[in-house]
């Protein structure tokens, strides 16, 4: 045969050989709900695969079996550091010239490794520098956040990633018809990471450190572990690492690190949502499939820790209200303790009907706590976190919370109280499967943990199987004195160093520049996904009751879950008494049932009941098993028509609600949460706007059960999405749910109202901290305008929101100047209000005025990027495409729009209007709201350690105390 005969042989012979496409085995479990298949490629990495069509999105996890338990002991905080990195590029995108760029990140690394071994000041301040010169160098190559304009170009959503114990895990969301431009941008990123943009990502690593010393929770957790593994990783080091290697890295080690650990034989990629798991694994495969495993691939090995034989304690210090953590050490891993420490943890406490629930929390003798299994790697513990109530000692909290495992221990709780914790948790578990990050959850914590799919399947089974007495026996087996505890003081932690700020030259965005790689992904064409609206004359059932109560109707064709509500056109605008009323029916009963039988039915049940008041409106809620719903309802309603009032009950809330109050004035997010609404508001606020303490104390308890009782006597919607019909509904309504006739007309109370920003001020709140909470405020009373909402949603994208906007490439990616930095156009939710710019930053104290300069610089002159603006419309137009609204969602979108008086989906207006955007229309709309107006620096910081000369050279400080901004 000739060379053109043999040519043309075989490429008819290519035209079959394409058709047989490659088998890939792959493993099931019988009776799994999710319908996991779980492959093995040849390299040995794991693929867990869950198919769920609900919408047309994946939710997809790269776990990697490593985190700060691998962490070299010389450089802690390594494998987090690492994460942060991950998201640089490598060869083929985050550079324009990989080849010019290498020998300068060489000299970087060198240079590192020479400062991290320095102690003189003088020298390691000159070697920075000279760090800081050479990175400028190799910045005019890099490619700030092009794995994030990546994403952006697929649509994706939740870019992120985590780091823990045991696993460093990257995150996405992505539409599910961009698995292969996924999956290619991912293989080339775990094959090829490169580690550039160091010194700035350093800075962001730092600023999340300095948000950790603010929460004492962190303390405490690390404390705990140090005292339950002493000489194990898990308690020897914490995942952020110490200050002293934070600030001495090693290029090097993380390298070593990422060539030892990211190995196709150490990862797993978990999935779960619209997809064809055929077509997925093969697309897996040819981009994956190449990636070396390690031959060599090994882990450190510690001794098993020694028992505890006896209480260990310790103690933390911090600003926040002082608590205690409890906790006991188990097996971890495949270990099946985890199954019967979580019944125990349940069975404790769980929110509803759990030991500590009826004898503690009901009974108000602590101001509240909970309990938590953990099951880590190699480890697992169940833990008790409690509060005391004013005047209670710790060790006081700590007999009241041993008292109840001692009940435990001796069986003393009711034989109903097994099989509705094991109902409850079937119940918690059907809920998940609606979730695809949840699947992908349980996918990554079998990975991490080592189990087989056979026992994650099995463990509502094996729950079921487990009685009453193997709880005792278990509970007396291994809960004695083998516990540890933390106890937390409130008080000036003097651990905490300040970290002084670096010299850093700011790098340039280049965001006028794109890799080839990213060009092509930009390019490629895939299947399009139709958008779907909704429309509310079809995807609703509008009907009514016989008394004229109308009802808003979703049916839930997936399972046996519902949701009803009953919502009121006005909340703590009209009556800031309804919060109160409704907490303290929580601890009643009626003529017939206690309050701790009334909790037990619900809980029996499957159900639960809340009720909930904000700014302008009031639900009763009852949701759970739609079986059960008749007689949940039936409970509910006699629960509100005959609660029995108990003044000595009602004395004991007001005090519990005091230190509750009192300990949130400690909390430095709750102190900012109160601050910014003092700044938006002003005085009349709701965070401001609830009885105060002399309110509480001369409060009647009948006239609250009252107003909660005359909520049926106003006009108001029956809510549901669940299983039974339109007719069955109505029916339930009309016997169960009493109502007057005719109805009140809703009330009207005095509304909220948004503050303007005529002039340039400073509204100063004290917090002693390393780092200061800041929000830039902007309102010029422009109400809201639906024809101009596709441009807000745009440029909101553009400009403030993610990290591939400007705000987060200005401040934190060219700079390192904040972890957490957004800005967002807000427009009102209901008509009547007005909208503004809210611009949030978190970072070091002496970093303010760089911060404020900077976010100046972007609102009075913000960087015009045509490549850039185009990637976000693409992104967004992707996004909306995906989106499926469902379920009782539907209903609630409905409410949205009904409140600002419009009757259709406005988002589908917001999706036809995106390709006629242009960016001269966002920048025309930059300069007409945003650009040179005055602003509300609302600030909460300790003054001692802020540049005050700064704050008043911009305009007036008003200075508000903490009592002012809670209003208590």
């Amino acid at each position: 045969m000739n060379s053109k005969s043999l040519w043309m042989a075989l490429l008819l012979m290519g035209a079959v050989i394409t058709t047989q496409a490659k088998t890939y085995r792959y493993h099931t479990v019988t009776g799994d709900l999710t319908n996991t298949r779980i492959y093995t490629l040849e390299n040995g990495l794991k693929v867990y695969l869950s198919v769920n069509k609900e919408t047309p999105r994946i939710h997809t996890y790269i776990a990697v079996k490593t985190g700060s338990r691998n962490d070299p002991a010389e450089t802690t905080g390594l494998a987090h550091y690492l994460e942060h990195l991950m998201f640089k590029g490598t060869r083929l995108f985050g550079t324009s010239n990989a080849e010019k760029e290498a020998p300068l990140l060489q000299d970087i690394e060198n240079r590192y490794e020479t400062y991290r071994l320095l102690t003189d000041p003088a020298q390691r301040k000159r070697a920075y520098h000279e760090i800081d010169s050479v990175s400028q160098l190799a910045a005019q190559y890099f490619i700030p956040n092009e794995y994030d304009k990546l994403m952006s170009a697929i649509g994706a959503e939740e870019t992120n990633a985590y780091t823990s114990n045991d696993v460093t895990c990257y995150t996405e969301n992505i539409p599910s018809n961009e698995v292969e431009n996924w999956a290619r941008i991912q293989a080339d990123r775990f094959k090829n990471m490169v580690i550039r943009g160091f010194h700035t990502e350093l800075e962001a690593v730092y600023e999340e450190y300095n948000i950790g010393l603010t929460r004492d929770s962190n303390k405490e957790w690390q404390a705990l572990f140090k005292l339950l593994t002493p000489t194990h990783p898990y308690g020897m080091q914490t995942t952020i690492g110490t200050q002293e290697h934070l600030k001495n890295p090693s290029i090097v080690n993380i390298k070593n690190y990422f060539n030892r650990y990211y190995v196709p034989n150490n990862v797993a990629i978990c999935m779960s949502g619209d997809f064809n798991p055929d077509e997925v694994i093969a697309i897996l495969d040819q981009y994956f499939g190449s990636w070396k495993r390690s031959e060599n691939l090994s882990f450190p090995q510690f001794a098993p820790q020694a028992p505890l034989t006896a209480p260990r304690d310790t103690t933390v210090v911090g600003p926040e209200a002082e608590n205690m953590i409890l906790a006991w050490r188990f097996d971890g891993g495949e270990s099946l303790q985890a199954d019967t420490v979580s019944v125990i943890a349940e069975i404790l406490c769980n929110g509803k009907a759990g030991l500590m629930d009826m004898n503690l929390s009901q009974k108000m003798k602590f101001l509240g706590g909970g309990t938590f299994a953990e099951s880590l790697a190699e480890y697992g513990i169940l833990g008790i976190h409690a509060v005391p109530k004013e005047g209670q000692s710790l060790k006081e909290l700590r007999s009241l919370v041993l008292g109840e495992v001692d009940n435990l221990k001796k069986g003393r709780f009711s034989d109903h109280l097994l099989p509705a914790v094991i109902n409850n948790m079937k119940l918690a578990y059907y809920k998940s499967l609606e979730s695809n990050k949840e699947r992908a959850d349980q996918f990554v914590d079998a990975f991490v943990r080592g189990q087989k799919w056979e026992t994650v399947v099995g463990r509502l089974a094996r729950l079921s199987k487990i009685t009453k007495a193997q709880v005792v026996a278990f509970a007396n087996k291994y809960l004695n004195d083998n516990y540890a505890i933390v106890y937390k003081l409130q008080g000036e932690d003097s651990t905490q160093q300040k970290i002084d700020k670096p010299q850093i030259t700011p790098i340039p965005s280049n965001r006028d520049i794109q890799s080839d790689f990213v060009q092509s992904i930009l390019r490629s064409k895939v299947e399009p996904i139709e958008p779907r609206f909704i429309d509310f004359n079809k995807d609703l059932v509008k009907t009514q009751t016989k008394k004229g109560l109308p009802v808003l109707y979703v049916q839930n064709k997936d399972n046996g879950l519902f949701t009803l509500s009953f919502h009121y056109d006005f909340g703590t605008e009209t009556d800031k008494r309804l919060p109160v009323a409704a907490d303290y029916l929580d601890y009643l009963g009626t003529d017939k049932l206690t309050a701790e039988q009334v909790k037990q039915h619900f809980y029996e049940l499957a159900c639960s009941y809340s009720i909930s008041s904000s700014t302008d409106n009031t639900q009763i809620t009852l949701t759970g098993l739609n079986e059960n719903l008749p007689k949940a309802l039936a409970l509910l309603e006699d629960l509100i028509a005959n609660a029995k009032a108990d003044p000595v009950a009602y004395k004991e809330y007001v005090e519990l609600m005091k230190k509750a109050r009192k300990d949130n004035m400690s909390h430095q997010q709750q102190n900012f949460a109160a601050l910014t609404a003092y700044g938006v508001y002003g005085p009349y606020n709701p965070v401001r706007n609830v009885m105060s303490n002399k309110e509480l104390d001369n409060a009647q308890p009948q006239a609250l059960l009252q107003l909660l009782r005359s909520l049926h006597t106003y006009k108001h919607r029956v809510l549901y999405c669940g299983q039974s019909t339109p007719a069955q509904l109505v029916a339930l309504i009309d016997k169960e749910h009493q109502t007057s006739k005719p109805l009140r007309e809703v009330p009207v109370g005095k509304r909220y109202t948004e503050q303007t920003t005529p002039d340039t001020e400073i509204l100063l709140a004290p917090y002693e901290a390393k780092n200061i909470c800041m929000m830039l405020y902007n309102n010029s009373g422009r109400g809201w305008n639906a024809a101009q909402r596709p441009t807000v949603y745009l440029f909101n994208s553009y400009f403030g929101m993610g990290m591939n906007g400007i705000v987060f490439q200005e401040l934190r990616e060219t700079r390192g100047l904040a972890y957490s930095a957004w800005a967002q156009y807000k427009t009102p939710v209901r008509r009547g209000g007005t909208e503004s710019l809210q611009a949030h930053i978190i970072s070091q104290n002496d970093k303010m005025k760089d911060c404020i300069s900077a976010f100046g610089n972007i609102l009075n002159n913000m960087p015009l990027s045509e490549k850039a603006f185009q990637l976000a419309k693409q992104a967004e137009q992707k996004r909306i495409a995906t989106e499926r609204t469902t379920k009782f969602s539907i209903i609630e979108a409905y409410l949205r729009a009904r409140k600002l008086g419009i009757n259709y989906d406005i988002t589908e207006r917001i999706y036809k209007a995106l390709p006629q955007l242009t960016l001269a229309d966002i920048a025309r709309f930059e300069k007409e709201t945003l650009s040179g107006k005055p602003y509300r620096y609302i600030i909460l910081g300790d003054e001692k350690n802020l540049d005050m000369k700064v704050l008043e050279k911009m305009g007036r400080v008003r200075r508000v105390t903490t009592e002012e901004i809670f209003g208590f």
